[in-house]
């Protein structure tokens, strides 16, 4: 089987685990409607509306994934001045009660909730203030915020961008387990990495600059900017970028040249495309509204000192990686070049262990055991001849060569990247440990399966490691 053969099957492995099922969707519309009947028992949220927004909406979750929701405010239907985003104008006092005004609604919001289903109900003071909480029935997490009818309009964006190509969604999806699986996947100070909405503008990027390009730049699907046309009778404007956006769809599907690219094709090529991203960031910025990398003086973008911009094509005068800190857009770099390379090994076991979560690996196992318990340890090499394990540890060996000239390379003309030579060797040690123990683990569950992972086991010994489990 080539390379390319064993990802493509790999990845569809993986989208089976991530995708969502109905029982999904069920949970996640029971969780709003509770939460609508906490915020009708708040005298000060009396008739606000809760309305979920992000991955939900845009049909971009997972089963793993937190849910978002903004909180509101009536106002018979009218969108107000501070609500569609434009704040430059107002004054630092305005600014400042406006943001007390939605911590004092969350604060009371907070307090109905404790006691009750919800566990961790806390209060962040951000700039934009969210109450972060997480159901004991459901599990999964949220972030609630008031009156995010922005955001809420992006969502929908992706939604529609998402319907031109179903390789999309598979590729946000597998991009986004990827992230998480690496720790690049995290916004917040302690991290400074990319948020997922930066993820999702990674992978429009890359189909926009795709040959032939699978996406067209957005200034084609839609040439305003939604902070400033969300404004006036919110179902008016609404239905204004709606029909316009469905026009403009309509219009490329009609002349674009159809890209054959397979899933493993796509994404090889997208760790390929950012491994230098490091670099290249610090002169240019991502700009899915053109579709084209641009100098970074040249955007509309306000905040250009952070060390990484991606612009975004809905409001142009933001960053939306303006979380990522330099040290975490080391890690980032790293991340792609590390997985740019091994993406490249024939080894199934290898591929899962070091691009994705062992949670996800331990669910193909589950899935793979249950189709043919007697055969197989996951269904992944059980019963290689001593050919295919030569052939295995000698891919593998060739990958950690490749991987070690690309990091000397790369650092000797990026100094950004020498910050982090060693960053993923604690990670790949920890990954692949935690990949051994699953596997085991898994098989004392079922001891058809004991004899075949045993033998198994003892011949990942002699496959490649990190210099830490040596």
């Amino acid at each position: 089987m080539s390379a390319c053969n064993t990802l493509e099957h790999i990845l569809r492995e993986v989208l089976e685990v991530l995708k969502t099922l109905q029982e999904d969707w069920v949970t996640r519309s029971q969780f709003i409607k509770e939460l609508r009947g906490v915020v009708e028992s708040v005298e000060s949220l009396r008739g606000a509306a809760v309305e979920p927004f992000g991955s939900f909406v845009s049909n971009l979750f997972t089963r793993w994934s937190d849910m978002d929701i903004s909180i509101n405010l009536p106002k018979g239907g009218y969108i107000s001045y501070v609500e569609n985003g434009r704040k430059q104008s107002l004054s630092k006092k305005e600014k400042r009660e406006e943001k007390e005004r939605k911590i004092f609604l969350l604060e009371d919001l907070q307090k109905a909730m404790l006691g009750g289903r919800w566990q961790m109900v806390q209060l962040i003071r951000g700039s934009v203030p969210i109450l972060k909480c997480k159901s004991s029935h459901y599990g999964f997490s949220c972030d609630i915020s008031i009156d995010n009818l922005e955001s809420q309009m992006k969502s929908k964006l992706l939604l529609w961008i998402s319907e031109i190509d179903g390789r999309f969604r598979d590729m946000v999806l597998l991009v986004k387990e990827w992230a998480k699986a690496h720790e690049i996947n995290d916004a917040t100070p302690i991290s400074g990495t990319f948020n997922s909405y930066s993820l999702c503008l990674l992978v429009i990027f890359h189909f926009q600059t795709c040959e032939p390009a699978i996406l067209p730049p957005l200034k084609d699907i839609y040439e305003g900017n939604v902070a400033d046309d969300l404004r006036g009778e919110r179902t008016v404007a609404e239905r204004h970028m709606e029909e316009a956006c469905a026009a403009n769809i309509r219009r490329f599907r009609q002349v674009r040249r159809v890209n054959h690219s397979s899933l493993s094709e796509l994404f090889t090529s997208f760790l390929e495309k950012f491994s230098n991203i490091g670099f290249k960031a610090s002169n240019e910025g991502i700009r899915t509204y053109t579709g084209k990398w641009e100098l970074r003086g040249n955007t509309r973008c306000l905040r250009k000192t952070r060390p990484i911009l991606i612009e975004d094509p809905f409001d142009q005068q933001e960053n939306s990686a303006r979380a990522v800190c330099k040290s975490g857009l080391a890690r980032i770099t790293k991340a792609f070049e590390m997985s740019s390379v091994i993406s490249a090994s024939q080894n199934e076991d290898f591929l899962l262990a070091r691009l994705f979560r062992p949670q996800v690996s331990q669910d193909i196992i589950a899935r793979a055991g249950l189709r043919n318990p007697a055969s197989s340890v996951g269904g992944y090499h059980t019963h290689l001849t001593r050919p295919q394990v030569y052939r295995n540890v000698k891919l593998q060996s060739e990958t950690q060569t490749q991987f070690q000239n690309l990091r000397l390379e790369s650092c000797s003309y990026n100094p950004i990247k020498t910050e982090t030579l060693n960053m993923n060797e604690q990670y790949q040690s920890k990954t692949w440990n935690q990949f051994q123990n699953l596997r085991l683990e898994s098989c004392s569950n079922n001891p058809n399966l004991t004899g075949t992972a045993t033998a198994h086991h003892h011949q990942g010994q002699h496959r490649w490691r990190p210099k830490s489990d040596r």
